[in-house]
């Protein structure tokens, strides 16, 4: 017995000490005056490169918020639509501001901000030329989309088996291909179409139908309870003062709408 008590004593001793290490994210960066935030650097206007070759964008202006209301600086780490959750999982950064949609799959491996830091509209682009009103009109077609998207999963869902859905790396890759009429349509946000649209109007590129309307949130690695409220404070605080809605202005052209707060 005397020997079933120590084990059982050890066990919750290391289960405690399992909590407070899960616990430190925090305060480690506090200590090390440096919050490393994954931002995508291929999806103007949420994250693009400038021409002064450096990050810019919606989700690098609420990067950068965040460490100024943190005290400490930002350090932008570019991730893609592929691996900035595997990132968060592996701590190669603290937090990802990346166009990141919160649903139950991802909530299993990863944590999010309960509230909302900018709207996300996603949906079918395609010429003119194209019929496509229904999604039954996806049916022998190909359908470009970035892998691992909210766009990615939801045409997934949707589309008639007979789609072909071509699944690129990156953002860039998946417009491109739409612009060379390697596909015929994307599945895509509207921002992300929004300069195709402006630098070849010859394509006669229009929407064509919803995917999904889904708002972006902060991801936070799994457990660290104590970063994630402090980071969800900082959203909250954002889209009550009008940070949010600025940012949105700014890089949308439009306020941050009916979103979760």
């Amino acid at each position: 017995m005397p020997f079933l008590r120590r084990t059982i004593v050890c066990a919750a001793c290391v289960l405690t000490s399992m909590g407070a290490i899960a616990q430190n994210a925090l305060d480690d960066i506090v200590k090390a005056g440096v919050i490393r935030v994954g931002v995508p650097t291929d999806y103007p206007p949420y994250g693009f490169v400038g021409i002064d070759m450096k990050p810019q964008g919606l989700d690098v202006d609420m990067a950068n918020h965040v460490a100024a209301k943190l005290g400490v600086r930002a350090e932008l780490v570019p991730v893609t639509s592929t691996n900035r959750v595997p990132y968060l999982q592996t701590r190669k950064v603290d937090i990802v501001v990346s166009t990141l949609a919160r649903n139950a799959e991802r909530e299993k491996v990863v944590d999010f901000t309960t509230a909302a830091y900018s709207p996300f509209i996603s949906g079918i682009y395609a010429p003119k030329s194209v019929t496509i009103k229904s999604f039954a009109d996806l049916d022998g077609k190909s359908v470009g989309v970035t892998r691992g998207t909210i766009e990615d999963q939801e045409l997934t869902k949707v589309a008639p088996k007979g789609t072909n859905l071509m699944r690129f790396e990156d953002h860039a890759a998946t417009i491109a291909a739409l612009g060379s009429g390697q596909v015929p349509a994307v599945g895509s946000s509207q921002p992300a179409v929004s300069r195709l649209m402006q630098t070849q109007p010859q394509l006669g590129l229009e929407y064509k139908l919803m995917l999904s309307q889904s708002p972006n949130f902060i991801g936070i690695p799994k457990g660290e309870d104590k970063l994630r409220v402090k980071i969800n404070d900082i959203v909250t605080e954002a889209r009550k003062s009008g940070e949010a809605d600025r940012l949105s202005n700014k890089w949308l052209g439009r306020p941050t709408g009916d979103i979760p707060l």
